[in-house]
């Protein structure tokens, strides 16, 4: 792997560092046949799974990161270890200048982690006792708590719900109210494990803006991972991608693009209802004489497509589209599959 230049930053603008970081879990196996019920209790198998392997990452101050990878690929552990709720097996990781195991009290106060699938918001209370327990529990002085109270209420629009349940808003709202939450303490650096996972459009979309202006206006470092390529192309400058517990690719989306994503798509409007038949290229679809195909441009090029399809029909209109980077991405895990 090629490695991003970075030699115009200076190490004090390093706020993530993994060295050599490695993590392996141990999950017991137990067998389904009645004869092996002792051996399941007291000899079990145990399977090793190597969810990191030798970890190098280095992220700068006021970086939007994405982190992304397969199911199972080690993304979730990372932010983990980099949330002080995992210890590596062997490796260093340091964020802000501190140790993210030996320095954990300390750390965690310049912080900020969300979870898309949890929640720190009291199930049963409204939206403001959350914030006030936090106020307490973090010892934030009451002027720097209103300041930053009336900074999220407006960036995230809490004002309409803060007196509201909990358990009776949204997706979109709780996830916006979570947000708003872990900015109370003013971390320096948020670690987002699939922000947006379950909200519709609307939601998604200013969920975006507010990393994005957060980055902006108080130069807030972001790490975060989803399985939304589109969204995490929206938002982020550099992608991170982690396959089998290691790093695969570390760049842009542009880059990205260039190394792995060869794949376009073309729409052949004909005469004829009968779709051509185009050596290099499949066809996706075909309907009322419009034929979509899928084709590597690295293998066969537009005009020899064209050539073809004329011989065997009457062209009435071409449309050539580079592939979504969902698709990019589908090739990459189908090859790392493989």
């Amino acid at each position: 792997m090629v490695k991003p230049d970075r030699s115009d930053t200076s190490a004090s603008d390093i706020v993530v560092e993994l060295s050599g970081v490695c993590k392996t879990f141990r999950q017991k196996q137990r067998s389904e046949r009645l004869r092996d019920v002792f051996r399941n209790l007291f000899r079990p198998t145990v399977r090793e799974v190597h969810a990191l392997r030798n970890i190098d990452l280095r992220i700068h101050r006021g970086e939007i990161v994405a982190y992304a990878g397969p199911n199972g690929a080690g993304k979730s552990t990372t932010v983990k270890i980099l949330s002080s709720l995992l210890v590596p097996d062997a490796g260093t990781a340091r964020v802000l200048g501190m140790n993210t195991a030996r320095d954990r009290i300390r750390y965690v106060g310049r912080i900020g982690v969300v979870f898309g699938q949890r929640t720190e918001l009291w199930w049963d209370q409204p939206v403001a006792a959350s914030f006030e327990w936090k106020r307490v529990v973090w010892d934030i002085p009451r002027d720097r708590y209103n300041r930053m109270l009336d900074f999220v209420k407006e960036l995230m629009g809490l004002g309409e719900f803060f007196n509201s349940l909990t358990r009776e808003l949204s997706l979109g709202q709780r996830m916006r109210a979570d947000l708003g939450l872990v900015l109370m303490h003013e971390p320096e650096i948020l670690f987002l494990d699939e922000p947006t996972i379950g909200v519709d459009v609307l939601a998604k979309r200013n969920i975006l803006e507010f990393i994005k202006d957060l980055n902006r206006e108080r130069h807030v470092t972001v790490m975060l991972t989803s399985h939304d390529m589109s969204e995490l192309e929206q938002i982020a400058g550099r992608i991170v991608m982690i396959n089998r517990g290691q790093i695969a690719f570390d760049g842009d989306f542009n880059r990205l693009r260039r190394e792995f994503g060869a794949r376009r798509r073309l729409l052949i409007e004909t005469a004829d209802r009968s779709p051509p038949d185009l050596k290099g290229a499949d066809l996706i679809k075909s309907e009322a004489g419009r034929h979509e195909y899928i084709f590597d441009a690295s293998q066969v090029k537009i005009p020899a497509l064209l050539e073809q399809a004329s011989i065997q029909a009457q062209i009435l209109d071409v449309e050539t589209h580079q592939a979504s980077i969902d698709d990019v991405i589908a090739d990459i895990y189908e090859k790392w599959q493989k």
